[in-house]
């Protein structure tokens, strides 16, 4: 066998292992998601969108005549703008099994410089979050970057 060959082997050899565990990570985030967040994972698509004042939490059902989705979705975003605006971010850790979630430290410190919106959507909802202050801003982009890759969403890392 060549050099280049035996290269690649050993190149998949490693990358298969790691692409299973992290497969394993999002089927354990997607069984915690539907348990602390009180909808189906794969009925629904998550949305993080980072704007220059802060950025949006946005689910929506991928059924559009899935009543139920959008309702569970709807009843967990109105329960997310209540908590983080009262400097309750427990859940997400809960979510992505890890005590330190990027940005939510900063974001509890900020509280007073932030503001969380709920809003109604079509098939779904969103939060917006919004800082009066630059710190405030970079920490709800961490924390949105944060879920973006955590949850695989694909969404832009940067402000479009």
């Amino acid at each position: 066998m060549s050099a280049g060959i035996l290269t690649v082997c050993a190149a998949l050899l490693i990358a298969a292992p790691a692409a299973a565990q992290h497969d394993q990570h999002h089927t354990a985030l997607n069984a915690r998601g539907a348990k602390f967040m009180g909808f189906d994972q794969q009925a629904t698509a998550h949305h993080f969108i980072l704007t220059k004042d802060g950025g949006r939490i946005e689910v929506t059902a991928n059924d559009p005549k899935e009543g139920t989705s959008v309702q569970q979705v709807r009843d967990h975003l109105r329960h997310i703008a209540m908590a983080f605006g009262q400097g309750d971010f427990a859940l997400p850790g809960l979510v992505h099994d890890t005590k330190v979630v990027p940005g939510v430290e900063a974001m509890k410190k900020l509280g007073a410089d932030l503001s969380f919106t709920f809003e109604e959507i079509d098939r779904g909802a969103h939060v917006r979050i919004a800082g009066s202050r630059p710190e405030a801003v970079a920490a709800v982009h961490e924390f949105l970057r944060f879920q973006i890759t955590d949850h695989k969403t694909g969404d832009p890392l940067i402000v479009k």
